[in-house]
């Protein structure tokens, strides 16, 4: 039997972060500086989910119609300062709790909760997540082992359902150079964000793209960001699944003043084809994404473009967002040889006066799809639609709630499904040191 949250990960930061502590107390006089920036936060979340499959049961999906469920969640935070000397050192944690609102046995499996395991499926009434991180800052440079949290382009942590998915490894930020910044990673497991499991690094296996469960020993990555100027920034990232894929990335940010509005882009292009064994069968993708973006009193406007080029579709590691101007609520859009574009509007209501209410909508469409044993060419769209407001003032100062609707229609249906989906989030952030 499993542990009820992730030893391995803790252990392995907790021996290393004994050391830590242990080096920064030899001296009291070293460890002010970890006591007195120490901060604790605590995030409470109420997530409703609902995904209605529009097409009915199917196979491919246990037959199942609907996913239903509601769960809260809490997310402690706790990083400590640095002890104080040349070399600073310090710990962080990091501690989930959920608990099931609501929820049957027919419409569980919404990403909210873990699986009881048991015949009728069900969801568990409750789990938990402890991490722990031991980190060392010299200079401009911080080095962390342990939970890691990642969240740069080749390695975006997934925080779209009640809890985050959560990484174990160790991580090197610096910006020793003026105006670069280096990064370096390397990931041995994770443990899904309805999960209390460790496992091993994977690839992602949405619609069955690449052999499911595929397993790694690791997952690597190094990257650089420079800032040319103020309105333009050039990136350089790297990464490999261990004989599963390798990833190239460039990006550029811009951004410009223009007729009292500004004018922003972001361009994106990836290179991913397979590494040693390939033990996930052959990868060939090159991925183009490019989003323009117009920003005035209020109003954003913006229109997205992306291409897959070669045999197979975008691949990315589990847990993970895949970093691409047409991932959005539902899909990725990154499917073998796929086209699409997108149109979205967003506006910040504080235009008029009304602080903390801000909404978005956007359209996505696809075709041109290769689909898996069939001459058909797959097409796909999705329509999302968000309001959001944040209590500005008073005793619930600082709540907020969001929600968020999705439309998703595709006519390769062997693989995918139609879909409407609402969610509804409640969350609020407090300081307890």
């Amino acid at each position: 039997m499993r542990p009820p949250f992730p030893l391995t990960t803790a252990r392995q930061s907790l021996g290393f972060g004994a050391l830590v502590l242990c080096a920064g107390f030899t001296a009291p006089v070293q460890a002010s500086g970890f006591i007195d920036d120490t901060t604790a936060k605590i995030e409470s979340r109420t997530v409703y989910f609902n995904r209605d499959f529009r097409d009915g049961h199917t196979s491919n999906d246990q037959g199942a119609s609907k996913r239903e469920e509601s769960a809260q969640g809490f997310i402690l935070n706790l990083q400590s300062g640095y002890t104080e000397g040349p070399v600073g050192l310090g710990i962080d944690a990091i501690g989930m709790f959920g608990l099931k609102l609501d929820s049957s046995a027919d419409s569980s499996n919404s990403g909210l909760l873990p699986s009881s395991g048991e015949n009728p499926r069900g969801s568990k009434d409750q789990y938990a997540k402890l991490g722990l991180t031991a980190k060392v800052r010299m200079s401009q440079s911080v080095f962390k082992y342990g939970a890691l949290l990642p969240d740069v382009p080749l390695l975006k942590y997934n925080d779209g359902r009640l809890l985050p998915t959560m990484f174990n490894g160790a991580m090197l930020t610096s910006k020793e150079v003026k105006d670069l910044t280096f990064m370096a990673a390397r990931l041995d497991q994770y443990t899904a964000r309805d999960s209390t499991d460790s496992q091993d690094i994977r690839v992602h296996c949405k619609n069955k793209r690449y052999a499911c469960n595929t397993t790694a020993d690791h997952f690597d990555m190094v990257g650089f960001d420079y800032k040319i100027n103020d309105r333009l920034t050039a990136q350089y990232h790297y990464a490999e699944l261990e004989d599963i894929y390798r990833q190239h990335f460039v990006g550029l940010l811009a951004n410009q003043a223009l007729a009292g509005g500004v004018l922003k882009a972001d361009l994106r292009v990836l290179k991913s084809p397979d590494s040693g064994d390939a033990r996930a069968g052959s990868i060939d993708n090159r991925a183009l994404s490019a989003m323009l973006a117009y920003a005035i009193s209020g109003h954003t406007f913006s229109a997205g473009w992306q291409r897959m080029n070669g045999d197979n579709s975008m691949p990315y590691l589990d847990g993970t967002n895949p970093y691409l101007v047409n991932y959005v609520q539902v899909n990725d859009f990154a499917a073998a040889q796929e086209r699409s574009w997108q149109v979205r509007y967003d506006y910040d209501f504080k235009a008029i006066g009304i602080n903390g209410l801000s909404f978005l909508t956007r359209y996505v469409n696809g075709d041109h799809i290769k689909v898996l044993g069939s001459e058909q060419e797959g097409k796909e769209w999705e329509r999302d639609s968000e309001l959001k407001y944040v209590v500005q003032s008073g005793t619930f100062k600082d709540v907020s709630v969001r929600l968020r609707n999705a439309t998703y229609r595709t006519n390769y249906q062997k693989f995918a499904r139609d879909v409407d989906e609402t969610r509804v989030i409640f969350s609020y952030n407090f300081s307890v040191l």
